[in-house]
């Protein structure tokens, strides 16, 4: 009896399986979402980028989609519930793709028009009379700009080489602290509505690139108080869920567009020239490694400032990590 209503199971089961529609396979996809950092309007960003997803399409034989989001936490939150698949992060917010949404850098940006890597800067309006010494004093008086929370050189960099080295919240130094993207920012500090404000070197050449009378009049108005150290390119990030094939036809389309001699490949480069960067290089979640360590310093010297021992012996030990890490990757780049 026990037998026979194992089989009579076994017959229901594959009649109901033959009764429903065949299911797409583990990883099989009709389109490819790919993320953009949102450090300018979603408008320009558009008219930039719409080119080199067409080609990306007709590349890797499916839909490329554009997903612009509103800030950094929004890319990374939709990479973590597959929204997207692949995109263009800052080092910050591809720092948590990795850690958080399961995604993993394979390739970077490379500067366009000089050394790679950029420099986060703080701007003021020119002729203002604001110097840093001015702007640290912190005496409450002045509005005061700054990044996305997940900005590299909008938030991270200034706090890491900036602030937290003098100990100085900048909430409680100036005036008020407002949250923006670069644009706004830039905007806002040339328009005289805030008196200063982080921003980066790419972010202004960008602005630079659209010849508008606007865009010249907001850079002449405004000049550099503070640089950082050289921060490095952005990383391009991927899902590691991703089908195989799939990720064998986007990196096979990101390492050969704009490169060789032909009319094609220049066409090409004048694609990329608009979203800043030559073509992409290979990359790997070692590229994080910088970033890492400005991160692990800042609340290294937070920590010190708080005099908080167990978060000092944290940071402390990530750092001694990231030197290990690094060691490892210049034992092998020397070949021993």
């Amino acid at each position: 009896m026990n037998r026979r209503i194992a089989l009579g199971l076994v017959a229901a089961l594959a009649l109901a399986a033959c009764s429903k529609p065949a299911e797409k396979a583990e990883g099989a996809k009709s389109e490819v979402n790919f993320s953009i950092l949102s450090a300018e309007s979603q408008q320009s960003a558009q008219k930039d980028w719409e080119p080199f997803l067409a080609d990306m399409s007709k590349a890797i034989g499916m839909p490329v989609k554009a997903y612009y989001g509103t800030n950094y936490t929004g890319l990374i939150e939709a990479m973590r519930f597959k929204q997207t698949d692949v995109g263009w992060f800052t080092n910050q917010s591809g720092l948590e793709a990795v850690r958080r949404a399961n995604g993993q850098v394979f390739a970077r940006s490379a500067n366009p028009t000089g050394p790679d890597g950029y420099e986060a800067v703080i701007i003021v309006r020119k002729g203002s009379g604001l110097t840093l010494d001015k702007l640290l004093k912190c005496d409450r008086t002045i509005d005061f700009g700054m990044g996305d929370a997940k900005s590299t050189s909008g938030t991270l960099a200034p706090m890491t080489y900036l602030f937290a080295p003098r100990g100085i919240e900048p909430e409680k130094c100036f005036k008020t602290v407002r949250s923006a993207n670069h644009e706004a920012n830039l905007f806002a500090v040339g328009a005289g509505t805030l008196q200063a404000a982080t921003n980066n070197t790419a972010s202004m050449e960008r602005m630079g690139m659209l010849d508008t009378p606007l865009a010249k009049k907001t850079l002449d108005a405004v000049e550099i108080v503070w640089r950082s150290p050289r921060i490095p390119e952005d990383p391009l990030i991927i899902r590691k869920d991703l089908d195989p094939a799939l990720k064998a036809k986007i990196e096979d389309f990101m390492f050969s567009y704009g490169v060789g001699d032909t009319p094609e490949a220049a066409r090409q480069r004048a694609i990329l020239a608009r979203i800043q960067t030559r073509p992409f290089q290979r990359a790997d979640d070692s590229h994080l490694l910088p970033v890492r360590e400005m991160e692990a310093t800042g609340q290294l010297l937070q920590a010190k400032a708080k005099g908080d021992a167990a978060a000092v012996a944290k940071a402390e030990a990530a750092l001694a990590e990231i030197r290990k890490e690094r060691a490892a990757l210049e034992g092998q780049g020397s070949g021993s």
